[in-house]
Protein backbone atom coordinates (compact mmCIF):
# COMPACT_ATOMS: atom_id res chain seq x y z
CA UNK A 1 0.00 0.00 0.00
CA UNK A 2 2.81 2.56 0.46
CA UNK A 3 4.92 1.92 -1.94
CA UNK A 4 1.42 2.37 -4.39
CA UNK A 5 0.38 5.92 -2.64
CA UNK A 6 3.83 7.21 -3.23
CA UNK A 7 4.10 6.54 -6.59
CA UNK A 8 0.88 8.01 -6.98
CA UNK A 9 2.15 11.41 -4.46
CA UNK A 10 5.01 11.65 -6.77
CA UNK A 11 2.93 11.52 -9.92
CA UNK A 12 1.14 14.21 -8.68
CA UNK A 13 3.89 16.18 -7.42
CA UNK A 14 5.05 16.19 -11.48
CA UNK A 15 2.25 18.10 -11.90
CA UNK A 16 3.38 21.47 -10.33
CA UNK A 17 5.55 21.59 -12.91
CA UNK A 18 9.72 22.04 -12.88
CA UNK A 19 11.66 22.69 -8.96
CA UNK A 20 12.19 25.72 -9.14
CA UNK A 21 16.09 26.48 -7.80
CA UNK A 22 15.69 28.25 -4.13
CA UNK A 23 18.59 30.87 -4.15
CA UNK A 24 16.70 31.87 -7.42
CA UNK A 25 13.44 32.65 -5.77
CA UNK A 26 12.21 36.15 -5.03
CA UNK A 27 8.85 37.02 -4.09
CA UNK A 28 7.91 38.46 -6.98
CA UNK A 29 7.68 35.35 -8.62
CA UNK A 30 3.74 34.80 -8.05
CA UNK A 31 3.70 31.89 -5.39
CA UNK A 32 0.58 31.50 -3.88
CA UNK A 33 -0.51 33.17 -1.02
CA UNK A 34 -1.25 30.11 0.92
CA UNK A 35 0.48 26.19 0.56
CA UNK A 36 2.74 23.37 0.63
CA UNK A 37 6.46 23.01 -0.07
CA UNK A 38 8.74 20.59 -1.36
CA UNK A 39 12.14 20.27 -1.52
CA UNK A 40 14.26 18.39 -3.15
CA UNK A 41 18.36 17.98 -3.36
CA UNK A 42 20.86 17.28 -5.89
CA UNK A 43 22.23 13.67 -5.16
CA UNK A 44 19.13 12.34 -3.41
CA UNK A 45 17.19 9.86 -5.57
CA UNK A 46 14.59 7.37 -5.11
CA UNK A 47 15.08 3.78 -6.02
CA UNK A 48 13.76 4.56 -9.44
CA UNK A 49 16.00 6.92 -9.68
CA UNK A 50 14.01 9.89 -9.48
CA UNK A 51 14.34 13.07 -7.33
CA UNK A 52 13.30 12.48 -3.82
CA UNK A 53 11.61 14.70 -1.49
CA UNK A 54 14.32 15.69 1.68
CA UNK A 55 11.40 18.77 3.26
CA UNK A 56 7.95 19.45 3.18
CA UNK A 57 6.68 21.94 5.19
CA UNK A 58 4.07 25.14 5.36
CA UNK A 59 3.29 28.00 7.28
CA UNK A 60 1.42 30.06 9.87
CA UNK A 61 -0.61 26.76 10.78
CA UNK A 62 -1.80 28.62 14.35
CA UNK A 63 -4.40 30.50 15.08
CA UNK A 64 -4.63 34.25 13.74
CA UNK A 65 -1.14 33.51 12.17
CA UNK A 66 -0.77 35.81 8.65
CA UNK A 67 2.37 34.10 7.44
CA UNK A 68 2.74 33.62 3.86
CA UNK A 69 4.15 30.87 1.92
CA UNK A 70 6.82 33.16 0.18
CA UNK A 71 7.74 34.58 3.82
CA UNK A 72 8.09 31.37 5.12
CA UNK A 73 10.23 29.77 2.03
CA UNK A 74 11.93 33.37 2.44
CA UNK A 75 13.29 32.35 5.86
CA UNK A 76 14.41 29.07 5.10
CA UNK A 77 16.74 30.62 2.08
CA UNK A 78 17.93 33.84 3.94
CA UNK A 79 18.99 37.16 2.54
CA UNK A 80 20.37 37.70 -1.15
CA UNK A 81 23.32 38.57 0.34
CA UNK A 82 23.98 34.98 1.99
CA UNK A 83 23.08 35.83 5.53
CA UNK A 84 20.21 34.33 7.59
CA UNK A 85 18.44 33.40 10.73
CA UNK A 86 18.23 29.96 11.54
CA UNK A 87 16.49 30.53 15.27
CA UNK A 88 13.25 31.65 12.92
CA UNK A 89 13.70 28.34 10.14
CA UNK A 90 13.70 24.79 11.63
CA UNK A 91 15.11 23.74 8.64
CA UNK A 92 18.17 25.94 8.83
CA UNK A 93 18.95 24.92 12.25
CA UNK A 94 19.14 21.25 11.16
CA UNK A 95 21.02 22.18 8.26
CA UNK A 96 23.36 24.21 10.27
CA UNK A 97 23.79 21.50 12.69
CA UNK A 98 25.37 19.09 10.29
CA UNK A 99 27.66 21.23 8.85
CA UNK A 100 29.03 21.97 12.19
CA UNK A 101 29.38 18.07 13.04
CA UNK A 102 30.61 17.23 9.93
CA UNK A 103 33.21 20.33 9.27
CA UNK A 104 33.92 21.71 12.19
CA UNK A 105 33.55 18.69 15.46
CA UNK A 106 33.13 21.51 17.59
CA UNK A 107 30.93 21.15 20.42
CA UNK A 108 31.38 24.20 21.93
CA UNK A 109 29.80 26.25 18.80
CA UNK A 110 27.09 23.54 18.18
CA UNK A 111 26.07 24.02 21.81
CA UNK A 112 26.04 28.11 20.88
CA UNK A 113 24.54 27.66 17.52
CA UNK A 114 21.40 25.82 19.29
CA UNK A 115 20.79 28.03 21.82
CA UNK A 116 17.85 29.98 21.84
CA UNK A 117 19.78 33.69 21.65
CA UNK A 118 23.30 34.61 19.65
CA UNK A 119 25.92 35.01 22.35
CA UNK A 120 28.80 37.77 21.70
CA UNK A 121 31.45 35.72 21.46
CA UNK A 122 30.04 33.10 18.71
CA UNK A 123 28.47 35.70 16.61
CA UNK A 124 31.37 35.40 13.77
CA UNK A 125 31.21 31.78 14.05
CA UNK A 126 27.45 31.57 13.13
CA UNK A 127 27.56 34.40 10.47
CA UNK A 128 29.62 31.94 8.68
CA UNK A 129 27.65 29.09 9.57
CA UNK A 130 24.52 30.93 8.38
CA UNK A 131 26.59 31.44 5.29
CA UNK A 132 27.07 28.10 4.38
CA UNK A 133 23.53 27.02 5.37
CA UNK A 134 22.49 29.41 2.58
CA UNK A 135 24.12 28.31 0.30
CA UNK A 136 23.27 24.73 1.10
CA UNK A 137 19.86 25.38 0.88
CA UNK A 138 19.83 27.52 -1.76
CA UNK A 139 21.23 24.58 -4.32
CA UNK A 140 17.82 23.19 -3.26
CA UNK A 141 15.24 23.26 -5.69
CA UNK A 142 11.47 22.84 -4.68
CA UNK A 143 7.85 22.89 -5.85
CA UNK A 144 4.44 24.41 -4.12
CA UNK A 145 0.74 23.28 -4.24
CA UNK A 146 -1.29 26.03 -3.51
CA UNK A 147 -3.67 25.45 -1.10
CA UNK A 148 -6.36 27.93 0.08
CA UNK A 149 -7.44 29.04 3.20
CA UNK A 150 -11.39 28.57 3.45
CA UNK A 151 -13.39 31.68 4.29
CA UNK A 152 -14.16 30.25 7.70
CA UNK A 153 -9.86 29.59 8.29
CA UNK A 154 -10.08 26.18 7.66
CA UNK A 155 -7.49 24.76 5.04
CA UNK A 156 -6.09 21.34 4.05
CA UNK A 157 -2.40 22.55 4.50
CA UNK A 158 -1.92 21.20 7.73
CA UNK A 159 -3.41 17.71 6.73
CA UNK A 160 -1.52 17.52 3.55
CA UNK A 161 1.88 18.61 4.98
CA UNK A 162 1.35 15.95 8.08
CA UNK A 163 0.81 13.08 5.77
CA UNK A 164 2.59 13.99 3.02
CA UNK A 165 5.68 13.43 5.86
CA UNK A 166 4.40 10.37 7.48
CA UNK A 167 4.18 8.78 3.61
CA UNK A 168 7.54 9.96 3.10
CA UNK A 169 9.38 8.74 6.65
CA UNK A 170 11.90 6.27 6.07
CA UNK A 171 11.93 5.80 10.13
CA UNK A 172 10.41 2.42 9.50
CA UNK A 173 10.35 1.70 6.36
CA UNK A 174 12.97 2.59 4.37
CA UNK A 175 11.83 2.26 0.74
CA UNK A 176 13.36 5.75 -0.83
CA UNK A 177 17.68 5.41 1.12
CA UNK A 178 19.46 8.30 1.42
CA UNK A 179 23.20 8.54 -0.78
CA UNK A 180 25.44 7.64 1.48
CA UNK A 181 26.67 11.59 1.52
CA UNK A 182 23.43 12.93 2.36
CA UNK A 183 24.51 16.11 4.81
CA UNK A 184 21.37 14.94 6.94
CA UNK A 185 22.82 11.76 8.61
CA UNK A 186 25.58 14.40 10.35
CA UNK A 187 22.24 16.11 12.03
CA UNK A 188 22.14 16.47 15.58
CA UNK A 189 18.34 15.21 15.49
CA UNK A 190 17.82 11.41 15.61
CA UNK A 191 14.44 11.64 13.86
CA UNK A 192 16.43 13.64 10.84
CA UNK A 193 18.49 10.72 10.07
CA UNK A 194 16.58 7.90 10.71
CA UNK A 195 13.25 9.33 8.51
CA UNK A 196 15.83 10.41 6.05
CA UNK A 197 13.81 13.85 5.90
CA UNK A 198 14.80 17.57 7.19
CA UNK A 199 11.26 17.33 9.03
CA UNK A 200 11.17 15.49 12.99
CA UNK A 201 7.35 16.43 13.46
CA UNK A 202 4.87 13.56 11.92
CA UNK A 203 7.44 11.28 10.83
CA UNK A 204 6.16 7.94 13.36
CA UNK A 205 2.98 8.60 12.00
CA UNK A 206 0.90 6.10 9.86
CA UNK A 207 -0.29 8.42 6.44
CA UNK A 208 -4.05 8.86 5.80
CA UNK A 209 -4.39 7.31 2.25
CA UNK A 210 -7.40 9.17 1.48
CA UNK A 211 -5.44 12.63 1.34
CA UNK A 212 -4.09 11.48 -1.49
CA UNK A 213 -7.78 12.15 -2.95
CA UNK A 214 -7.53 15.75 -2.04
CA UNK A 215 -3.75 16.28 -2.90
CA UNK A 216 -5.18 15.33 -7.11
CA UNK A 217 -7.93 17.57 -6.49
CA UNK A 218 -5.73 20.35 -5.71
CA UNK A 219 -3.42 19.86 -8.20
CA UNK A 220 -5.92 19.50 -10.81
CA UNK A 221 -7.21 23.18 -9.97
Amino acid sequence: MRDTDLAEFYTLLRRLGSPRLLSEATGRDGWPSHGVYFFFEDGELRTDGSPRVVRVGTHGLGSGSRTKLWQRLAQHRGTLKGSGNHRASIFRRHVGTALIKRDQGSDDLLTAWTGKRRLPEWAAAETEIERQVSEYVGRMRFVCLAVPTEADGSSLRGDIERNSIALLSNRRDSTDRPSTGWLGQYATSEKVRESRLWNVNHIDEDHKPEFLASFRTLTSR
